[in-house]
């Protein structure tokens, strides 16, 4: 299984990031958080060609649903949804939050995420 879910968009950076925050709003979930590593690094005096951009996106109501059955998936909370640049082209994904989840080999957890992991692959479809 494939931990990473990622599709190619013709839109740019920026018009990629917008859309996807606009259909994770829909879906109830939230950015909580984003960090472009390429200014990070650019910071730090080192260059990055790419533009990386990790949002940590998080639906409070599921995420408190997991905790609550297992503490120990806040180690892969909240979900993680990626906006980057390689060459001309912009690629959004995430990486798979049933496989995550699956991590922890308790199978009541899978319905939860397999929710939330179809939600953000309709985000990321839905940003294209």
């Amino acid at each position: 299984m494939n931990i990473v879910y990622e599709k190619s968009t013709n839109k740019n950076l920026n018009e990629a990031i917008k859309s996807l925050e606009e259909n994770l709003k829909e879906n109830s979930f939230g950015v909580l958080w984003q960090l472009n590593f390429k200014d990070k690094l650019k910071e730090k005096g080192l260059e990055f060609d790419n533009d990386f951009v990790v949002l940590e996106v998080c639906n409070p109501k599921q995420a408190k649903e997991v905790l609550e059955k297992n503490i120990h998936i806040g180690y892969v909370l909240p979900c993680k949804m990626i906006v980057r640049t390689e060459g001309n082209k912009t690629y959004i994904g995430m990486t798979r939050p049933e496989g995550l989840i699956g991590l922890f080999g308790e199978p009541e957890l899978k319905e939860v995420a397999n929710k939330v992991e179809e939600t953000l692959k309709n985000a990321i479809e839905s940003s294209i």
